[in-house]
């Protein structure tokens, strides 16, 4: 089973210093990352669509087992709530996701506070997601004219690759019985999100693969885990991974560049497991 730990972006000016070297160009900042991780989230996506030019930069500035996960649009899960999101679905993948062919891992739905569960509706959007890189390309010709000339509809590669998508809920119906079985039925995987207790917290896992995004554990976005914290979070991926279940994770407290920072020392723990089978601080 695979582990991959990674951090949430990479855009961060103020990592100058602290993760980037004095000097390195703003272009050069996703290859310098892929030289420590071999994983990252795509974020700008959930902010507006991009341009398929952008994922075949990211795709081209990384090496070979690379994998994004890429959060989706806010438009889809904020404003319509995964209702009527047809041509919304049609226009996320259209944007150019496809470019990234079999570097492409999870996408990723974080949905806002006051959004409840309802079943029909979750189970309507469930259905509707494309689960391989070819469902992702019948979807994505249901664009509409906002990406109208500048859509990828084919996959650059690795048309029969799964395509999975996790659920990062902040509002507590959602990890009722009821939601859970149907995260369970259709294989979405529940976010495990450490929020510094602001949103809702839990470790059942849903599907055959585990999410993890830690923003953290003190602070939102703003706290620098402690040996014990990564200790805890070693200790949960390694028993996932033994259960069978690949594991990605993303630090996304990236004040001060904790985030890389944490992201490293984790995946050094994680080794020191593998080698001595055993996780001691």
């Amino acid at each position: 089973m695979e582990v991959r730990v990674g951090t949430s972006g990479w855009l961060y000016s103020h990592w100058k210093n602290r993760f980037y070297p004095p000097r390195l160009p703003d272009g050069q900042r996703l290859a310098f990352v892929a030289r420590s991780f071999d994983t990252v989230e795509i974020n700008g996506t959930f902010y507006s669509l991009q341009r398929p030019a952008c994922f075949r930069a990211w795709r081209e500035a990384t090496p070979e087992g690379f994998v994004f996960a890429v959060k989706a649009s806010r438009y889809i899960t904020h404003m319509l709530k995964l209702a009527n999101a047809r041509a919304a679905l049609g226009n996320f993948f259209a944007q150019g996701i496809l470019q990234l062919g079999h570097k492409l891992g999870p996408i990723l739905w974080q949905l806002p506070p006051m959004l409840p569960f309802h079943p029909d509706r979750a189970r309507a959007f469930f259905e509707a997601l494309p689960r391989t890189l070819a469902d992702a390309e019948r979807v994505a010709r249901r664009h509409d004219r906002r990406v109208t000339g500048r859509a990828t509809l084919t996959a650059f590669d690795g048309r029969a690759q799964p395509l999975r998508h996790a659920l990062e809920v902040r509002h507590e119906s959602w990890l009722s019985d009821e939601a859970l079985s149907l995260m369970i039925e259709q294989g979405i995987a529940l976010v495990h999100a450490d929020t510094a207790g602001r949103f809702p917290f839990t470790l059942t896992r849903t599907a055959d693969f585990a999410y993890v995004r830690l923003h953290g554990a003190a602070r939102l976005y703003g706290s620098n885990y402690t040996a014990t914290e990564l200790m805890f979070w070693a200790r949960m991926i390694a028993a996932w991974r033994d259960e069978g279940a690949d594991v990605f994770v993303y630090f996304d407290n990236d004040n001060k560049a904790y985030a890389p920072g944490n992201a490293l020392a984790l995946e050094r723990l994680l080794a020191r497991e593998q080698h001595a089978g055993e996780l001691t601080l």
